[in-house]
């Protein structure tokens, strides 16, 4: 199972592009849009409420392969490092993958327990335009170089064991949140742009 989590607020295409080229690549038989509660990292000022960002989710998803769940709130976890855990504990013969953008990747040192995190499942980095370099330079890429798989070697990251995770070269697509929500308010300095490829 993928999981990819976030705040969908609102989700958009450039979800359900990362979640079909993720089970596509990675060999997933799902991919869960894992809406959260409320992101640590966040503000909570713009933040939609959790029913109307679910709601967004489920327009996306296909129900079958692409699922969107608020299943972060019925465990009653907010980190992520809490949240594998539970996933763990409630689903003890799935293997997970936890899908992240490279601007998590980048940050990811600021999340709780980021280490822990790490060895509680594998995990994959799709592209995000401006972020890719930066990330692949960062610490958390860094310190886990030597866990980080050939591109070639990702159809079998789901069946390995933490901490393995690779990056996933793939077409990229522009769509943001933070764009879509200032189209919305009628702010245009945040547009999105033509997708192109990252390797």
């Amino acid at each position: 199972m993928g999981v990819l989590g976030g705040s969908f607020n609102p989700a958009h295409q450039g979800h359900l592009h990362v979640a079909r080229i993720a089970r596509r690549r990675l060999r997933l038989h799902q991919v869960w849009l894992l809406v959260s509660p409320g992101n640590p990292l966040k503000p909570r000022a713009g933040m939609a409420p959790f029913a109307e960002r679910l709601a967004s989710a489920r327009r996306i998803a296909d129900g079958r392969r692409v699922i969107a769940t608020g299943l972060e709130r019925g465990l009653g976890t907010r980190y992520t490092v809490d949240t594998l855990a539970a996933l763990r504990t409630r689903f003890p013969r799935a293997r997970f993958v936890w899908l992240m953008g490279a601007d998590n990747l980048e940050q990811l040192p600021r999340w709780r327990c980021w280490m822990r995190i790490v060895t509680q499942a594998t995990f994959a980095v799709l592209p995000r335009p401006t972020y890719n370099h930066r990330a692949l330079a960062g610490l958390a890429a860094r310190r886990l170089r030597r866990s980080r798989l050939r591109s070639e070697a990702l159809p079998v990251l789901a069946a390995l064991d933490p901490p393995r995770w690779g990056f996933v070269p793939a077409p990229q697509n522009a769509a943001s949140a933070t764009a879509i929500r200032a189209a919305l308010s009628g702010d245009r300095r945040h547009r999105p742009q033509a997708a192109h490829a990252a390797r």
